[in-house]
């Protein structure tokens, strides 16, 4: 039995395998410039964040109707469902769409009518965070969200996502009118760039949760304030190893964080780049770690505690996990 688990960090983009691309690009007339699937995978061996990012935006010109957009999100979606995943939330970078022009519209009818039938479909709950891209402009992510809010679909969040440089400050107007319009808020912070932008994004953007965060660890006081003050870690163990943020998964700090209080989770960030479903993100952590099933479980607890739901719907997650952990027999 799969552990069940909340996905809190996964760019639905990054979750575009290549057979979809080679259909999506059939159906749109999309000449793609790989000679084939297996040509288009072997480039997949990525030397760090903007190598991938590259990529990852280039295989986006497939992506043009709502159509095609509700057929990505479905398939993540029954993909997680196999795996465990109970609740996900879903990363949109609409900004990435709209620049190519396709309207918001499309893209937000098309993602959230597929996660508005999870339950029906797949058996699991599914919320959207808009997230902005960093190397743009602060003013344009502000003029992101008012398009997504004219649009008539529920939103769950804002987040800021891309290549970790520069100040998180220009999104503060960003994220205070996320506020005011009562979305939750998270942020990249903590992969490529110090531990110092972690505290960026909580003290400046008000961050409830950290994408990433890995980095915390060269801050004593961070990690401590992190614990304190129950700030999650959505940690995607198969991604830092692919971008070269960390070395393998034989020194993944997971056990660490989570000795020092820290509420940490796992997820699979971008699983058709970086080889592997959030199952595959859990069974490959535990053959490197040895981790126990009590240690899973409590990841699995976290992801829940993580998760923006209301407690009604945290309380019947968490007794999933206590189900999988007792028929586990240990």
């Amino acid at each position: 039995m799969t552990i069940p688990t909340a996905e809190l960090h996964l760019h639905i983009e990054g979750t575009l395998e290549p057979e979809l691309i080679y259909t999506l690009a059939e159906r749109n007339g999309v000449q793609l410039p790989w000679a084939d699937i297996d040509d288009l995978r072997s480039r997949y061996d990525f030397t760090g964040l903007q190598h991938f990012l590259d990529l990852y935006y280039a295989n986006m010109a497939v992506l043009r109707t709502e159509e095609d957009f509700a057929d990505l999100a479905r398939a993540y979606l029954a993909r997680a469902a196999a795996g465990g995943v109970r609740h996900t939330e879903v990363f949109l970078d609409l900004q990435a769409h709209t620049a190519r022009g396709v309207s918001a519209e499309v893209v937000l009818r098309g993602v959230s009518g597929a996660l508005e039938a999870a339950e029906g479909e797949h058996g699991l709950t599914a919320g959207l965070i808009v997230t902005f891209l960093r190397h743009l402009p602060g003013e344009e992510a502000t003029a992101a969200l008012r398009e997504a809010l004219a649009v008539d679909v529920p939103l769950l969040g804002v987040g800021l996502c891309s290549s970790e440089t520069g100040s998180a400050a220009p999104f503060r107007e960003a994220f205070e009118l996320a506020a005011a319009h009562g979305l939750h808020r998270v942020a990249h912070a903590g992969e490529e760039g110090p531990a110092a932008n972690v505290s960026e994004v909580l003290d400046v953007l008000g961050v409830e949760r950290v994408d990433h965060g890995l980095r915390s660890l060269e801050d004593d006081a961070l990690i401590d304030r992190l614990a304190a003050e129950r700030v999650p870690l959505t940690l995607c163990p198969l991604s830092n190893v692919r971008l070269q943020v960390v070395d393998s998964l034989e020194g993944y700090p997971v056990r660490e964080l989570m000795d020092r209080g820290v509420v940490v989770t796992v997820n699979s960030d971008d699983p058709a780049y970086f080889g592997g479903y959030v199952d595959d993100n859990y069974r490959e952590l535990t053959a490197a770690l040895g981790l126990t099933t009590a240690e899973l479980a409590t990841l699995a607890h976290h992801s829940a505690e993580a998760a923006f739901v209301t407690p009604e719907r945290r309380a019947r997650l968490d007794a999933e996990i206590e189900e999988w952990r007792a028929a586990q027999g240990e």
